[in-house]
């Protein structure tokens, strides 16, 4: 086992969100720069992925974001944050983010991040890797997800020991709770094949 030293967020980019889901970036932001683990995500300066880099930078901690050129017609580029990587492609992304992730940490978000979780769970499930993969239910957000993947092993789409894949805890706290070490990673990962 190792630390966890550094933490990959997946969450929205939009604007217009309810206040709750802001306190809770600001909150998961302020921890990782509390417990030393470098954020890693998507790059960008709006919405919770904006709100979690700034409580990371603002109490001290380090983030690292990788965006792909395109979306700067889409999204502003945050480039207060410890390093801004613009890299060619969304696969470049995933590549890159999860090479310099320990572990995954999922707020409220919608098609982007459920695309990019997903491909972390399939890859998990394929033993590409061991990493944790955290759902943080923040208002209850992800609770029909949940049940459709319980859905998923209930009718046998997936087998009972993918349900490890995964987790869905209901607190910032809890999350970092699950997150006390991860596994090391093994002697090759041919993941980069995969994107």
């Amino acid at each position: 086992m190792k630390e966890i030293q550094s933490v990959g967020v997946y969450c929205s980019s939009y604007e217009s969100l309810d206040p709750l889901y802001l306190k809770a970036a600001s909150e998961l932001g302020q921890k990782l720069a509390e417990h030393h683990m470098t954020m890693v995500y998507g790059g960008g300066a709006l919405g919770l992925m904006g709100e979690v880099s700034r409580a990371v930078m603002k109490h001290g901690g380090r983030v690292i974001g990788f965006m792909p050129h395109h979306l700067k017609k889409y999204e502003d580029p945050n480039w207060a944050i410890t390093e801004l990587h613009m890299v060619d492609t969304m696969h470049t992304r995933k590549r890159l983010m999860f090479e310099h992730s320990d572990a995954f940490m999922v707020l409220p978000g919608g098609f982007g991040t459920l695309d990019e979780t997903f491909e972390l769970i399939t890859w998990r499930q394929l033993k590409l890797h061991e990493k944790p993969i955290i759902f943080i239910n923040i208002n209850h957000y992800w609770s029909p997800l949940q049940e459709l993947t319980n859905n998923i092993f209930e009718q046998h789409f997936a087998k009972p020991e993918h349900r490890k894949c995964f987790k869905f805890v209901d607190s910032i706290q809890d999350a970092f709770k699950s997150l006390s070490h991860a596994p090391e990673p093994p002697p090759h990962e041919p993941v980069a094949e995969w994107v």
